[in-house]
């Protein structure tokens, strides 16, 4: 019996789409499963489409606005932006599949998932 599974094959939109999703889903759980005890965590979205993956409001910490990004070359959007403009979060990160850290703007960092749920689990004083 031969057996193929298109998911693999597929290269359309609709399924890179798919793939992103299932990072972002991937990615939230593993930084909610490193956040502090009494990490209040939601997410951002107005009717005009401004939109923050996931916002963590880290005890002695402040606001932090996380964005989610599959893939190696990172960066927010318009929305994000705005968004961030709209909420005044104390940090702004990109979490993405890579493994490097370095500043995408003065504001914003990008980072790997790795890194990022380290980050987490550090206490305050060196988690900057």
């Amino acid at each position: 019996m031969n057996f193929s599974c298109s998911i693999y094959k597929d290269d359309s939109p609709a399924s890179h789409e798919v793939a992103e999703f299932g990072w972002e889903g991937f990615v939230i759980e593993n930084l909610l499963s490193a956040a502090p005890t009494r990490t209040v965590a939601s997410f951002y979205r107005t009717s005009a489409g401004a939109e923050i993956d996931l916002v963590l409001e880290v005890p002695n910490r402040g606001k932090w606005a996380i964005e989610i990004k599959r893939g190696l070359s990172p960066r927010a959007e318009k929305g994000f932006h705005i968004a961030c403009d709209d909420i005044k979060p104390d940090r702004r990160f990109i979490v993405y599949s890579g493994h490097d850290r370095y500043p995408l703007s003065t504001e914003l960092e990008v980072i790997g998932l790795r890194e990022m749920a380290s980050l987490l689990t550090q206490p305050p004083e060196r988690a900057s």
